[in-house]
Formats: C-alpha cells, structure tokens, sequence
C-alpha cells in the first residue's frame, strides 16, 4: 500500500511537471465547444427538444424527461455558460432545464435529486431564474413520500411493477448508494426555506448509510434492503457490479462524493472521516486501481471472470461460465470524473495536498486521447469509455436482445461531472472554494 501512495505521488509530480494546469483547462473548454455544438444541434433537430443520453451503433441516444440520465446535458449546458460566460449555453441549458418541468411531481424513482439538481439547480446558482426555487422546493417535496420513518431511509427503487426488473430480486425496500447523491437536494432546500424537515431525511438516510452499507475496508455494497416494516436489514446486494462482494467502481464514486456533499451542508465529522476513509481505500488500499486513476467497471472483475457467481436473476443459464475478456479491460470514466470533482472539494475541507495531487492526475488522464473523444467524433460526447449496466447488458445478450444497457460508450453524466471538476479545479488552483 505504501508502495502505491508514493507511485501515486510520484506519477503527480511528473505531471505537474510537464503540463500547464492553466493550459489543460483552456484546452478542454476549447474541446468542449467543439463537441457540443454537435450534439447541441442534434437535440434542436426536429420539432421537440430531445435529451442526448450517449452515442452507440452509430448514432446518439435520447432519453425521455423521466429518465434518472435527464438532467445531466440541460447541467452540461449550464457548467459550460459557467466556464465561458457565454450567453448562448445559458440561453441552450435554460430551454433544456426547463423541459424538465414535471418532474418536480415525480414519486415513483428516487433519481429526481439527478434529474432536478443538475438542470434547475445549476440554473438557480447561476441565473437565479424566478421559478426555479419553486421546482427545487416542489422537488424535494416529492422526493419525501420516499423516505420510510421505519428504516429511516429514502427508498430508491420500487418492487411492485412486474414490468421492471426490481420487482423479480425478492426485494422490499431496496436502498442504492447512488441515493446519497439526492441528499445535497435536501440539504439545499432545507437551507432555502429554514424547514429542517428536508435536512433530518438527508441526515437519518446518510447515516444509515454510514451503518449499513459498508464494508470493514470501507468499499459499499451497492443494495441494501430493509424490511419497510421494522427496519431490519434483509440483505446486501451488487445489481449493477460482477458480483454481490465485488467492487462495483460507480458505486464507490457515489459514497466518496456523497459523503462529502454531506459534510459541507453539516460539518459533521462522521460524513467527513467516512468520505476520507472512502478515498484511502480507493487510492492507497484498492489494489486493482489502474496507475492513471480510471477505474475498471469493476475492481474485482478479473476475480470472478474465470466463473460468473449465482445470479439468478442476472445471470441465467451464465453461471460458471467464463465472462469474454473484453468485459474484464473496460474502463469506467464516469467512475474518474465523479471522483476527481469530489476530492476537489475534499481537498478544500481538509487541505490535504494528496487529494488534489490525485484529482489533477485524473483530469490529466481524462485529457489524453485514450479517453477523451478526437472532435467531431463520438457523436458530440467529450469522453469515450463509461460504462452503465453491464450486468444487465449480459441479461439482454443472453436473451438475444439488441439493446445495450451502455457497455464502453459514452454517457452525458461522464462529461457533466468531467467539467464539473474542471470548475474546481480552476477554483482551488486560484485558492477560491470550490463550490459556489
């Protein structure tokens, strides 16, 4: 282990060396345009305004405004307005955030927090759009008929709807740790109108997450069920990693950036050490983490290639047999963005040095052509290589499906958090708070 924090350092060192941070910000605000303005013309295309979610076999994807990926190009939009001052992506992102406008009334999936933050959040800050507060309080508002007192967290997914997969797991009350990202709509919304009711969800649901959803080296689990009715935990899942005890790498960026959001709404030293305990595991204890800082889909993919586990639902008629290598080599750049974003802002609570070292190796591995899209490519996308479900990819390949749960493809969440900590890093290299 401390073997690998000096490589890590060292590998900093020589990059610090070697490139102007100024420069590698301006560079990819200029890539940036370029690729956006692509996509920026595919969605105006035709007579609806339509939400650019990755690009494969050929063309764009686009999503509907109830999917949780919806607000993360109107929030795109807005980081670039904020990166440039240009009115034109305030002008874009304000006609992309405000399409989102039902789903302040959404109940049915936890994933509003995303959906709403991002787009009208981020139009809020910058614009102070009159509105757009409304849509934050009405959110939240509706993100509450969620919480269960019993177990004292936020439902994520539902398990009555036969039509979707959650509902053959057996599950009750099924808790993600992507649910710490819709915390900082809570917290946000407490803040704005003085009700600590939206602030108490977020607490009681961080710290049953604190208790639950961690393993002793401080990796997560990505599903934790609860009994609805006492609280009691059922079980502890992966849905969207190799394996139950794998190491699903988003799921680590959610609980690294969750916990920090956490404390800077709180000054709460148990969300501040967890979310220091999560990057230590990440970059000094997690062995199979790539020299440059982007992880594999799966950290411990490699393990459980050779035999897939049981997984009765995921993996029929799959068990024992060998995962294809090419499943096993494949990156996760959403993964390195949201962690590179988050230890910016960790840096600045802590001032330790090690954690912005390890952002500014991330986003110079993001800025080389291994990962970063050549322009006029990738269908406008800056970044090449995230990966979504690739678990549920394999159901549907089992099943002779044509649809691809986004395996090695861009995502628009990708790109959102890429400049996102492009923001902060500018910020924190001029001695400015990251988050405004």
């Amino acid at each position: 282990m401390k073997n690998k924090l000096i490589s890590l350092l060292l590998l900093s060192v020589i990059a610090a060396g070697c490139t102007d941070r100024t420069d590698i910000i301006r560079e990819n605000i200029e890539h940036a345009k370029a690729q956006l303005a692509y996509l920026i013309e595919a969605s105006e295309e035709g007579d609806t305004l339509m939400i650019p979610s990755t690009y494969k076999f050929d063309k764009i994807e686009f999503v509907p405004t109830d999917d949780w990926v919806s607000g993360f190009f109107a929030g795109t939009l807005w980081y670039m307005y904020e990166l440039t001052g240009e009115e034109m992506y305030a002008e874009k992102a304000q006609k992309h955030t405000e399409i989102l406008h039902d789903i302040q009334f959404l109940k049915w999936h936890h994933d509003v927090g995303f959906m709403v933050y991002d787009s009208y959040g981020n139009g809020l800050r910058l614009k102070n759009i009159p509105g757009y507060d409304t849509v934050l309080v009405n959110t939240a508002k509706s993100l509450a008929t969620r919480f269960r007192p019993a177990a004292g967290i936020i439902q994520s997914w539902n398990t009555d709807n036969p039509k979707q997969w959650q509902a053959h797991r057996g599950w009750d009350c099924p808790v993600i740790i992507d649910n710490m990202m819709n915390l900082e709509l809570f917290f946000k919304v407490s803040e704005m109108t003085g009700d600590d009711t939206y602030r108490n969800i977020a607490m009681s649901h961080a710290d049953k997450t604190l208790k639950n959803h961690y393993r002793d080296d401080f990796s997560t689990y990505h599903v934790v069920d609860y009994n609805d009715e006492t609280g009691e935990v059922r079980g502890k899942y992966t849905a969207q990693g190799i394996a139950d005890e794998s190491r699903w790498a988003r799921g680590q960026s959610w609980s690294l950036y969750g916990f920090t959001v956490a404390y800077r709404f709180t000054g709460e030293e148990r969300y501040l050490q967890r979310a220091k305990d999560v990057a230590k595991y990440l970059y000094v204890e997690e062995d199979n983490m790539p020299e440059d800082l982007v992880p594999l889909w799966d950290f411990d993919v490699v393990e459980f290639a050779n035999a897939l586990p049981e997984n009765e639902f995921l993996y029929p008629n799959l068990k024992d047999k060998e995962l294809p290598k090419q499943y096993t080599e494949i990156r996760d750049v959403s993964s390195a963005a949201i962690n590179a974003s988050a230890l910016y802002e960790l840096y600045w609570h802590t001032k330790d040095e090690f954690y912005k070292e390890i952002a500014d190796r991330t986003i110079e591995s993001l800025s080389t052509e291994a990962y970063r899209a050549k322009v006029g490519e990738n269908g406008g996308f800056l970044f090449m290589h995230s990966v979504g479900s690739l678990p549920h990819s394999l159901l549907n390949i089992e099943k002779g499906r044509t649809k691809s749960h986004n395996i090695d493809v861009p995502l628009n969440y990708a790109d959102y958090y890429f400049l996102e900590a492009l923001i902060r890093k500018g910020r924190v290299e001029k001695g400015e708070n990251p988050i405004r």
